[in-house]
């Protein structure tokens, strides 16, 4: 379907060394406040980057694990997830107020953002977090996943993402890393997955099945090698085949 639109996301401020390459080919950052990774100088590093190439930024909150990168599950309650979103949030958001930046959206980090896709109490909490700050922001969620309609019960806005790198299983469940099929390298093959999911709302699973991922925004993960490479195939790809790569909006 020509003429439709599709965000591009990706995870900033992270000291992957990757963001000056990436920041002009995607249209929302999701920026490192300081839960796995990021600090006060480089959030505000990173805002001045997005804002430079006219790109929309976004809270990317963690559990508190920097020693692990957000990767792994952290015993917290849902009452300690909750202010742990919001303090990040805030602490990006004071920096954005500060550059003359709009903060449009959340998007939680790594092992958080995995559980709260399935644990809709642990969705309730991050979307909590992020509504303390600013009943405006968008959170974003795995497509298809229950947190979606947590966050829409919650009355905040709520954008769906797909990821362009990596497999699905015929569940339309991310395959998961270290398994078979859980990656894709190919600068061809991801360009034309991304442009698939956009216009047809579809991806192939790793047994070849076709299901559904109704998404409004994709991820170009920063720390896959060659992401770059990948990203420029993307906005090729995109650009050929009539789709508008537009940035989450409030």
């Amino acid at each position: 379907m020509a003429g439709c639109t599709i965000d591009l996301n990706c995870d900033m401020g992270e000291g992957c060394g990757a963001d000056e390459a990436l920041m002009p080919l995607v249209s929302s950052a999701n920026v490192a406040c300081g839960g796995h990774a990021g600090d006060e100088a480089s959030m505000r590093e990173t805002v001045r980057l997005a804002r430079r190439h006219g790109v929309a930024v976004g809270a990317h909150p963690s559990y508190p694990d920097r020693a692990g990168f957000g990767r792994a599950r952290v015993a917290r309650t849902t009452g300690q997830v909750r202010e742990d979103v919001a303090a990040q949030v805030q602490a990006l958001a004071a920096i954005c107020r500060a550059e003359g930046v709009p903060l449009v959206h959340v998007k939680p980090h790594g092992a958080l953002y995995n559980a709260a896709a399935q644990d809709e109490a642990l969705a309730r909490a991050v979307a909590l977090g992020a509504r303390d700050v600013d009943p405006a922001l968008v959170v974003v969620c795995l497509a298809g996943s229950p947190m979606a309609a947590v966050v829409r019960g919650l009355g905040l806005a709520c954008a769906e993402e797909a990821f362009a790198d990596r497999g699905y299983t015929p569940r339309g469940a991310l395959v998961p890393r270290g398994e078979a099929g859980a990656l894709v390298a190919s600068p061809d093959e991801v360009a034309a997955r991304v442009s698939r999911m956009a216009r047809e709302r579809t991806v192939v699973a790793v047994d070849g099945s076709v299901v559904p991922v109704a998404a409004d925004t994709i991820c170009v993960h920063g720390d896959t090698p060659g992401a770059a490479r990948l990203a420029a195939a993307i906005r090729a790809r995109l650009a050929a085949d009539g789709v508008e790569v537009r940035a989450l909006r409030r």
